[in-house]
């Protein structure tokens, strides 16, 4: 019986590292080289700053680990050979052109409204926006200005990382990409210098310069905040998060014999454990829900007294306050550590958790909204 010999196949000219053929065709579609060049981000001489951009999105997707191995991709790859042909890559070269203080806000701003031009791309009335904060660590660079000294929660230590604030949009059709994001510094005071709800602020009011249709805000519980919450309401967006233990929610009920409304306080985990049997109750498996109505929240607002002296006030606000279960971010269990830094612990029951919305109209898109939150914490 003869031996089999190895196969032979032909040596195309395909791409061989992180599919640069294709993020050829979407830098291209979404002309990131002249927004670049309208952002002021170029050189006077030697291999082009979009080149060098570009060169940086093929690493990232190749899973780089160091700016040695992105330069070494313009060598192993057939487009990217072509495309520095003309130029020698070094790795100072990629090095020093991160030290340089270009515009990439302003290149952030027009990539968002350039990706809103394309129906593909653009958001929509109902399209989710995702607010979280991550950690970037630096192990061996802790002199930055940029770095903190933060506990890294998947190791359970200490470390010195960039604080990031993310905002990622989600499409309805399942599309995903980055919108904009903000570093963080810890101050060494408390109280002092602008915290991460300023920062997401920020960059919200960046978004809106761009988008002007309603959108869903979804974040995690440390962004419970009355005042954010009436900041994303004037602005045209809706919001979702998840209660804390301690969140102060009310029932509206009418007296029977002199008919007068009264506000009767709950906690989160009283409700939970109203509809627990009843969420329980049907064959269903996967992510289940059930909505709460006639629940409402103290909510401050400004006015004038008779004085003429302005005082903030606190008046009762509906909102929506629906209870769910085996929601995806819940297999992963939330540590002490974290508790300490993220603030109160959520309330939950027996896997069950508290979701409330300022669209009590809606509970069904709460739920839908809040379970598209995970896909920023799965992408950091």
């Amino acid at each position: 019986m003869s031996a089999l010999q190895k196969p032979k196949f032909k040596d195309l000219n395909h791409s061989e590292c992180a599919g640069a053929p294709i993020l050829k065709s979407l830098w291209e579609r979404f002309d990131f080289s002249l927004l670049l060049a309208q952002s002021g981000i170029m050189k006077r001489n030697g291999t082009p700053s979009w080149l060098i951009c570009f060169l940086y999105v093929v690493g990232l997707v190749a899973n780089c680990s160091s700016v040695t191995q992105i330069a070494q991709l313009a060598d192993k790859d057939a487009l990217l050979k072509r495309m520095f042909q003309p130029w020698k890559l070094a790795q100072y070269t990629l090095s020093r052109f991160l030290t340089k203080g270009f515009a990439w806000t302003t290149f952030g701003k027009k990539r968002v409204e350039r990706l809103q031009q394309d129906p593909v791309t653009a958001l929509t009335d109902g399209d989710v926006v995702n607010l979280d904060d991550t950690h970037s660590a630096h192990p061996f660079a802790k002199l930055l200005p940029f770095l903190c000294w933060l506990y890294d929660h998947s190791a359970k230590v200490y470390v010195w990382a960039t604080n990031l604030v993310v905002l990622q949009a989600v499409r309805k059709s399942g599309l995903e990409y980055p919108l904009f994001f903000r570093i963080w510094h810890k101050p060494e005071t408390k109280g002092e210098g602008l915290t991460k709800i300023d920062l997401a602020k920020q960059m919200l009011l960046m978004l809106r310069e761009s988008v002007s249709c309603r959108l869903w805000v979804a974040m995690d519980r440390w962004y419970l905040c009355k005042h954010f919450f009436s900041f994303l309401e004037e602005n045209n967006f809706d919001w979702v998060t998840k209660a804390k233990r301690n969140t102060a929610l009310f029932r509206k009920v009418i007296e029977p014999g002199t008919r007068r409304e009264r506000y009767v306080p709950l906690t989160p985990v009283m409700l939970i454990r109203e509809v627990f049997k009843e969420l329980l109750g049907g064959e269903a498996s996967g992510l289940t829900s059930i909505s709460i109505p006639d629940i409402y929240m103290k909510r401050p607002y400004a006015t004038v007294n008779r004085k003429g002296n302005q005082v903030t006030k606190q008046r009762y606000v509906l909102v929506a306050a629906v209870v769910a279960i085996r929601l995806k971010e819940d297999d992963q269990p939330i540590t002490d550590a974290d508790q300490e830094e993220k603030g109160e612990e959520p309330a939950t029951y027996k896997g069950a958790y508290l979701l409330i919305s300022n669209r009590h109209d809606a509970p069904k898109d709460v739920v839908q909204t809040y379970a598209k939150r995970w896909r920023i914490g799965v992408s950091s």
